[in-house]
This record gives C-alpha cells, structure tokens and sequence, in this order.
C-alpha cells in the first residue's frame, strides 16, 4: 500500500513538473513586440523545441501512460489465505487507507472471523459491509473489531466501507474430501 502510495505521488509530481515547464516554454509571445517588428497579433507565434525536451516529454508520457496500465490492469493484491485454527478461520484485517490484505482465501463451510484493525480517522472506514452474507460492522478507531460469518458455497464476495469506496474480496474455496 505504501509503494502504491509512493508511485501515485512521484507520477503526480512529474506530471506536474512538466505541466509546469511545458507552459513557460510555451508562452505566448508580448503582442508589442510582434507589433513593433512589423508582425501581426492575431495570428500564433510558432515555437520550435530542442529536440531532446521533445523526446524528453514524449518518454515521460508513455512512461506515465504504461505506469497507469500497470495500476489498473496488471497490479491485482496478493491473496492471502485465512490462518485455520480449531473451529474457525482467522485473519487480521489493518484499515489503513484500504484494507491490507485485501484479497482473502477461506475454505467453504468453515466459519471464517475477520479481526479488522482501524487506523485511518477517515469516516469512509467507519464500518465493513459483507452484503453477500447481511453482516455488517462498525469499527471504531484504534481498536480491534472481529467480524464472524460462514461462506456456504464457493465463489467470490465483496466487502466494502460503508461508502462502498474501499473494496476487498473474499475468495471462498471449495472444502478439500
């Protein structure tokens, strides 16, 4: 979550690094100027570019461009399987921007608690809905909230903050004979 964090603010500062430069390269011409070396204002001033600022912006784009396709298409959390003890699978949730994990395997049939820990004061994470299973939570700050409920078929199933902004995934697997 931190990494992600990381790369959304470096390519936002470099966006806007090269937002910024683009534009004082690209200012417009002082009209009088124009005017007093016999030109006219109503018309564009064409502006020629070194060639390496142009390559420079055309990299930085498709760097930008790849870096998004890599977010939203190729960067899936990793799943994490829910700790089997005696009679219930466990697993502890931390809300902290997201939840973290937030993709979950639990086995079909078992009865699965889910010890979600909230960090973030933010009143979208005020509290967890499993609609696929009626449950919902409210999780106060600073404090360990166990949510318990069985999956009976396997499949998978959203949870999500009361907004339903912030998403996880409960992957329920068939019981091994």
């Amino acid at each position: 979550m931190k990494f992600r964090s990381f790369l959304w603010r470096t390519a936002l500062g470099t966006g806007l690094a090269l937002g910024l430069g683009a534009g004082a390269i690209a200012a417009p011409h002082d009209s009088m100027d124009s005017m007093s070396h016999g030109g006219s204002s109503a018309g564009f001033q064409r502006l020629e570019q070194p060639l390496p600022l142009k390559i420079g912006v055309t990299l930085a784009g498709l760097g930008l461009v790849g870096l998004e396709l890599w977010w939203f298409l190729l960067s899936k959390p990793q799943a994490r399987r829910a700790a089997a003890t005696p009679g219930v699978q466990e697993m502890t949730i931390e809300v902290d921007g997201g939840y973290s994990p937030s993709r979950i395997v639990v086995t079909a049939g078992q009865p699965v608690r889910l010890n979600f820990f909230r960090k973030d004061p933010s009143s979208c994470l005020d509290s967890v809905r499993f609609p696929d299973f009626h449950v919902a939570a409210d999780l106060p700050l600073n404090k360990t909230t166990p949510v318990e409920f069985t999956p009976d078929k396997p499949g998978q199933y959203q949870f999500s903050c009361g907004m339903n902004m912030v998403r996880g995934t409960i992957e329920v697997q068939a019981a091994e004979s």
